[in-house]
């Protein structure tokens, strides 16, 4: 455990790592980093500057941009597939809810820097977490030290690894194989639907699911809507 953990009382040295080459990994093929921060837009400026630090500083430059207005609709207007989303935000700040299963269908990553009570598994991709609520402190030393690492590994781009294809944790119900995520943009008279997905935007059948809505989440393989994942709130 590194001299940061142990100050933390958080996220150890093997989540940090993990995260900050996922990052690497999306940041080397041209993906934006969004920082989002609802409760503090100023701690989501901050962010950015870790990640983007002066050019002076002779580290690689990083395309960083904060998340200005509401969470889920202006990712939803500017994040594209290989995309990574830093979130800073205690566990009780309700508009993180949902974002992950959102963001899957986007392709966009998910890191969530967090306090209070720990979220469940699967919140989102990566979850660097402290122990202690703060107002300043150990939430923007976990996103430095996350940084930190993440720059160091982009100075030394062939040294990263190549991402490893991973199962899906949605299962298609009917033949057992992985199923993707997908949010429901616009639907057709005949039961097709454009659908966004991590591969950009598709024509789904979503004739075996009632009442599907724009916004909604379905889960689709093979080209049809199997099952309804989450509504779109109303």
């Amino acid at each position: 455990m590194t001299a940061l953990n142990q100050d933390l009382s958080g996220p150890d040295a093997a989540d940090l790592s993990a995260a900050s080459l996922a990052i690497a990994r999306r940041l080397v093929n041209g993906g934006t980093l969004w920082c989002a921060a609802p409760a503090s837009p100023s701690r989501a400026l901050r962010a950015v500057s870790a990640f983007s630090p002066d050019a002076d500083a002779g580290t690689t430059r990083v395309h960083a941009r904060t998340v200005e207005g509401p969470l889920l609709g202006s990712l939803r207007a500017g994040a594209l597939a290989g995309d990574v989303l830093v979130l800073l935000a205690g566990s009780a700040e309700t508009e993180v809810d949902g974002l992950r299963q959102r963001a899957a269908a986007w392709g966009v990553l998910t890191v969530w820097i967090g306090d209070g009570p720990r979220p469940a598994p699967g919140t989102a991709d990566y979850v660097l977490w402290a122990d202690a609520p703060s107002e300043r402190g150990p939430l923007e030393a976990v996103c430095s030290r996350l940084a930190e690492l993440t720059l160091d590994r982009l100075e030394h781009p062939e040294a990263i690894e190549p991402e490893r294809a991973a199962c899906g944790e949605e299962v298609c119900i009917t033949c057992s194989d992985e199923g993707r995520l997908g949010e429901v943009i616009a639907l057709g008279t005949d039961g097709l639907a454009q659908v966004r997905t991590a591969a950009g935007l598709e024509t789904v059948d979503t004739t075996l699911i009632d009442d599907a809505r724009p916004g909604d989440l379905v889960l689709i393989h093979a080209g049809s809507a199997l099952s309804l994942v989450a509504k779109e709130a109303r």
